[in-house]
């Protein structure tokens, strides 16, 4: 006997509506990248009559894109790497002490930094950086790293917690040191969340605006988000072009997320049953 399923309208509306609200600014994205300005002051909704692949040659050239574009690769690398291996073992430290009042106060300490917004810090951490001669990319790449600690902490702390004591008890039986039981056992069983925390400092990273433009003083090491300011002038934007750079920059960190999306959906399955 074949039982028919309702149609959930409400749902599927809200969905369809969703839908719209991502796809249209990527269309948007799209179309405005292929016209010229006279399309463009014609209609900036339809799709053109001819397409300009030549704004995306005349991108690349007014800034420099595939030098910004391997300045951000590494950084943003770079920063992934180095926040997986140093946020999750400052975390584990926290975890597993959380009942020495040392330990708590400094958990405490990193969930208070979440709500200090960025501009209150932002002169400080200039003045320190150049104090410290690190207005470059490495210095970018350490203050992406600290930066993220906060989060990254309360994250991890709270997966740790919900891993059995006893797997740590049973490797120090076996004569593993704190280390070692940490890379074998701890640190493998938390690709799930390192899976979350790794696409999400890839993306803030990639797409940071804020910190590269104070901290960065050599143009040469300017970041994809940097180069292209180029596009802004005093009384004018070239949007066209302004919008070609702008998607080959965003088609990077789609691809990355897509597949990056299928490891997140894997992980967080498997710490479902963990």
């Amino acid at each position: 006997m074949k039982t028919s399923r309702r149609t959930n309208w409400p749902v599927l509306l809200l969905v369809a509506l969703g839908t719209i609200f991502i796809l249209f600014p990527l269309y948007m994205t799209v179309t405005i990248a292929l016209k010229n300005p006279e399309q463009m002051a014609h209609s900036a909704f339809a799709f053109p009559t001819e397409l300009h692949w030549e704004n995306f040659s005349r991108a690349v050239e007014m800034t420099n894109f595939f030098s910004a574009f391997q300045n951000s690769v590494m950084v943003t690398t770079s920063t992934v790497i180095l926040t997986l291996l140093t946020n999750s073992m400052v975390a584990y430290a926290i975890a597993r002490n959380m009942q020495r009042r040392f330990f708590k106060g400094l958990y405490f300490y990193f969930v208070s930094a979440m709500f200090i917004p960025f501009p209150i810090i932002m002169l400080p951490i200039v003045k320190l950086a150049s104090g410290l001669h690190m207005t470059n990319l490495f210095g970018l790449i350490m203050l992406h790293t600290v930066y993220g600690l906060a989060f990254n902490v309360f994250v991890y702390v709270g997966y740790i917690r919900s891993i059995p004591v006893a797997l740590e008890e049973a490797a120090t039986v076996d004569g593993a040191t704190t280390w070692g039981t940490f890379w074998r056992i701890i640190f493998p069983l938390m690709a799930p969340i390192s899976a979350t925390v790794g696409i999400l400092i890839c993306l803030s990273t990639y797409n940071d605006f804020l910190l590269p433009l104070i901290i960065i003083s050599d143009a040469e090491q300017y970041t994809l988000p940097l180069v292209q300011y180029v596009f802004q002038g005093q009384f004018n934007t070239d949007f066209n072009l302004a919008f070609a750079s702008y998607l080959m920059a965003l088609l990077p960190m789609i691809i990355v997320y897509l597949i990056a999306q299928k490891w997140i959906i894997n992980g967080v399955t498997q710490g479902s049953v963990k």
